[in-house]
């Protein structure tokens, strides 16, 4: 039992870490690639012969800042309440999981009605109408849409989330027939058709793949093809399941964020800080934001393989207690 609970303690906190350095990644590369900070190894690089003579003491208590989360972070999953058990810990991972993606789903349905809005209004000229000559030059460009009104739909979204959580992403599907459905009405009946309504499309299509991944593994949804699983004893499913999300699903998403964050040109980071928009000048701007679709998909997926990670532990360990409960009936 003594191994049980410490095989328990050593599983948590591994999980718990990877979930909390996750996180702390992600706000570190905001922080350095969007407000200017030097990132958590310019601390160290600070003390070190080869410390760059740009860096300033400015510099080196940002960067020691940044360091700190990840041991605030590992002080944490330490002091961790350890009262909780290890489905109790997984329902908390899910709830994370489910509210990062609510915001998300709430995130994509109100920036692509208000961009297409907005798009519309540029292709009409409405807007020049509406608005004074400066605001609507301002909304032509990524970089001031991007600020003055995509970023407050997005705050608004994470705490509309808060109130509204048991949203699915699959009202994503209906949103997209019905684009689909206004595309076709208005351009074999009106002959009308603008680069935005292809667009809005793409937009609330990506979100659905990529969002609904994560809430599909909450509720084990996601298709198995497979010709040996199916036929398992359920203590093999679960080792099958704890070794596959710590060893191929988790460390996959790392992956996908090193590459995408690990500089200001790559492949995530770049969109995101140009506000990139299509080609197209009367398109709708959210391209930079599809980018980010990539970064919470891998960032959603990884606190689902952990919690999922979490529940097949704890399905083995309740497995092993009914064993020695049965040899202790037995002696």
């Amino acid at each position: 039992m003594i191994t049980l609970s410490l095989s328990q303690t050593v599983i948590r906190n591994l999980i718990f870490a990877n979930v909390g350095f996750a996180l702390i990644y992600v706000l570190n590369n905001f922080l350095t690639y969007s407000l200017g900070w030097p990132g958590a190894d310019m601390f160290f690089l600070s003390f070190g012969a080869s410390s760059p003579s740009s860096l300033s003491g400015t510099d080196t208590f940002y960067g020691a800042i940044q360091f700190l989360f990840y041991v605030a972070c590992l002080l944490g999953v330490i002091f961790w309440n350890k009262r909780n058990t290890l489905a109790d810990d997984a329902k908390s991972l899910d709830g994370i999981t489910s509210y990062l993606i609510c915001a998300s789903f709430w995130t994509v349905l109100l920036i692509g009605i208000v961009d297409m809005a907005i798009s519309f209004m540029r292709v009409q000229d409405i807007h020049t109408t509406l608005f004074s000559d400066s605001f609507a030059n301002t909304l032509n460009q990524p970089a001031s849409r991007g600020v003055i009104v995509h970023i407050p739909i997005i705050i608004l979204a994470f705490l509309l989330a808060f109130w509204k959580r048991n949203v699915s992403v699959i009202w994503l599907a209906l949103m997209v027939v019905l684009a689909e459905f206004l595309i076709v009405i208005a351009r074999f009946i009106f002959s009308y058709e603008q680069t935005f309504m292809g667009d809005l499309v793409r937009f609330w299509y990506a979100a659905l793949f990529l969002l609904a991944s994560a809430q599909t593994l909450v509720e084990e949804g996601h298709v198995r093809v497979d010709v040996l699983y199916a036929g398992l004893a359920e203590k093999t499913k679960a080792k099958i399941n704890m070794l596959g999300s710590l060893f191929l699903g988790i460390p996959l998403c790392w992956v996908i964020m090193w590459r995408g964050l690990s500089g200001k040109s790559s492949l995530i980071n770049s969109p995101m800080l140009n506000f990139e928009t299509s080609m197209s000048g009367y398109g709708m701007y959210v391209k930079y934001l599809m980018a980010a679709f990539l970064l919470m998909f891998a960032l959603t997926m990884l606190i689902q393989f952990s919690s999922y990670a979490l529940s097949s532990f704890d399905r083995l360990s309740k497995d092993d207690d009914s064993v020695n409960d049965k040899k202790m009936e037995t002696a």
